[in-house]
């Protein structure tokens, strides 16, 4: 009772001052409170390690700071693997197409049965008796969602290709 008690209260009493200490290294807030929180986790996990110690927030500065060290170290060589890979990073790949952008628009506007139907046979190209045995119903269910979804979807899709050529008119 008493040890948890005490790492209870040293995290109370110093938590704030150790993920600020890390916030002025590493310059990102939620890195730092990361790094702080996989501290006291190496604390609780080793509790009798934890105990010998004799400055208890230095440890966890120590411990916090190596795991900041760590992942910069991780970041770096992965950057390093991106460059020699000639990789872009990630963001700076292209977009999806305004096509594919509505589609999707227009699918998360129909019953979740429906969209699911409708991209197995339509995106992956399954056949209606694959998708039936799939999602565990009969054939004719399949039928009748691609059936009911395509209806749906139909002037969702013509909204979107008439506001596109009203775009691509001005």
């Amino acid at each position: 009772m008493g040890e948890g008690e005490s790492l209870r209260d040293l995290y109370d009493g110093c938590y704030r001052r150790l993920v600020g200490q890390l916030f002025a290294v590493c310059g990102n807030l939620g890195e730092a409170e990361d790094a702080v929180q996989e501290a006291f986790v190496r604390a609780v996990e080793k509790p009798r390690r934890f105990d010998r110690v004799e400055n208890p927030e230095a440890w966890l500065r120590t411990v916090a700071l190596n795991v900041v060290r760590s992942r910069y170290r991780r970041i770096t060589r992965f950057h390093g693997l991106l460059a020699k890979a000639a990789i872009p990073p990630p963001g700076t790949a292209p977009g999806l197409s305004p096509d594919h952008v509505a589609l999707v628009e227009a699918l998360r506007q129909l019953p979740y049965e429906q969209r699911e139907a409708i991209t197995l046979h339509h995106i992956v190209d399954l056949p209606v008796r694959e998708i039936a045995v799939q999602l565990g119903v009969p054939e004719g269910t399949v039928k009748a969602r691609l059936t009911r979804g395509r209806s749906r979807l139909a002037p969702l899709v013509r909204e979107f290709a008439d506001d596109s050529e009203e775009v691509d008119h001005v």
